[in-house]
């Protein structure tokens, strides 16, 4: 495909009309995309590009998903919207084949729009079961950018916002790489949690609902939780009643080589939400909880949704999602991918002292890049610099903390042969950025 407008004529028209915000840039600026498949997409030259960030991480499945477009042409020819007080068929069988991917007891699915829109609802569920309206959530978490939610994210775009909301508290992160708490011990021994709920005792109103948390801090600068601190977590609040809501929007459905993130802990939430690549590239997000719970919100009245919550056409795109993620293995095709890539990533630290860390599972996974190996000095400028030629030599991907993390989400379509293309244009931007040539 390709468009009557040119580059030029389309950013001239966004120099007029469209709104600058973006999460990681204000500038009016190419390029300018306008078709995708798989792990590839174009722009409106003809240039194409290997997607290393999934569009916004929804389109891991791959872009325009043949068995997407199958589900949203059944819906296009049935029923598009209904009313949202009103049950549908295709948000009934949605909760039934979500039901069947859950842990045990996780039956009852709310389903919204964005993951902003999920983890308020799952956050103003568990206000209504406890009775309390105190929230926490660690100094690197991102849980969206609605007032809500913003009020609980701490990695970034929070500042010139408020006032938010009272009964909003940070944790501290267990950020290994960078821990003050453990610095010079063998492993976290969970100093910075303990911390944390010392203060949050000391701060707190005494009306406590939740803490919110995910089970790796994506936007925050790909940052895997130590082995039992989720575990950990989830006790302390239920010692203060509590509850866990975990935030599975960049990590769920398969991404990081199981289902869901917080298996590998084998700690079940008691509230959980997904979004993303739930729709296969459609707007869809899901609040997840147990009988118990919804049983009590609804009873006390609890009312929450908007004019397109549960809407069939993308509850039609998630019933094909799960389906695509199920009949593909992808649980399976993310751990061999995920290998692969992190071999990748290994041979060019071996390769470039920039790389001081490389972390992250599955399909999401990232590099801290520094100055010095031994002061761990961000490298700030250089990630950007990197980011610049990697972009201009055709690979996608994101920058966080500043610049001095590069985050790859690369699709579940990608292949061997993409990965080593994808590491070629990175290792020569390496090369240039550090070389003063950037």
């Amino acid at each position: 495909m390709t468009s009557p407008w040119s580059e030029e004529e389309l950013l001239d028209l966004a120099r007029k009309y469209s709104f600058r915000s973006r999460m990681d840039k204000s500038a009016v600026s190419g390029p300018i995309f306008v078709w995708g498949r798989g792990s590839v997409v174009r722009d409106v030259n003809g240039k194409e590009y290997l997607d290393f960030n999934s569009g916004q991480m929804c389109a891991a499945l791959g872009h325009n998903h043949p068995g997407i477009i199958q589900a949203l042409e059944e819906s296009a020819g049935a029923l598009i919207h209904s009313h949202m007080s009103m049950f549908n068929d295709r948000e009934i069988i949605l909760a039934s084949r979500l039901a069947e991917i859950t842990p045990p007891g996780m039956n009852r699915s709310m389903f919204l729009t964005s993951g902003s829109d999920a983890n308020e609802a799952a956050i103003a569920i568990a206000k209504r079961y406890t009775g309390g309206y105190e929230v926490a959530s660690p100094m690197v978490s991102f849980h969206g950018l609605s007032q809500s939610t913003r009020a609980v994210t701490y990695s970034g775009w929070r500042q010139g916002y408020g006032p938010y909301a009272p009964g909003h508290y940070a944790l501290f992160a267990p950020y290994r790489y960078r821990c003050s708490f453990c610095a010079d011990k063998s492993g976290c021994d969970y100093s910075c949690l303990d911390a944390s709920f010392d203060l949050l005792d000391a701060q707190a109103d005494g009306n406590p609902a939740a803490v919110i948390t995910e089970p790796l801090f994506s936007a925050g600068g790909v940052i895997d939780l130590p082995p039992g601190w989720l575990q950990r977590l989830k006790t302390m609040c239920g010692e203060r009643g509590m509850l866990l809501i975990l935030d599975e929007a960049q990590t769920g459905l398969a991404k990081l080589g199981s289902m869901w993130a917080f298996e590998n802990e084998g700690v079940t939430p008691d509230i959980f939400t997904i979004s993303k690549h739930f729709g296969g590239g459609i707007a869809i997000s899901a609040a997840i909880t147990t009988d118990e719970i919804e049983e009590k919100v609804v009873e006390s009245g609890f009312v929450l949704g908007h004019s397109h919550s549960n809407d069939p056409l993308p509850c039609n795109a998630a019933i094909a999602s799960i389906g695509i993620i199920l009949e593909g293995s992808l649980v399976d095709v993310a751990n061999e991918l995920g290998e692969y890539w992190n071999s990748r990533l290994r041979q060019l630290a071996e390769k470039h002292e920039i790389i001081g860390d490389i972390r992250g599972r599955g399909l999401l996974q990232g590099i801290e890049l520094v100055t010095d190996q031994e002061t761990k000095e961000p490298a700030y400028q250089a990630g950007h610099d990197i980011g610049r030629i990697c972009l201009e030599s055709g690979l996608i991907f994101s920058l966080r903390r500043g610049g001095s993390v590069i985050r790859f989400v690369p699709p579940f379509t990608t292949t061997h042969d993409q990965m080593d293309q994808a590491a070629g244009i990175l290792d020569a931007a390496l090369t240039q950025a550090t070389s003063g040539e950037g």
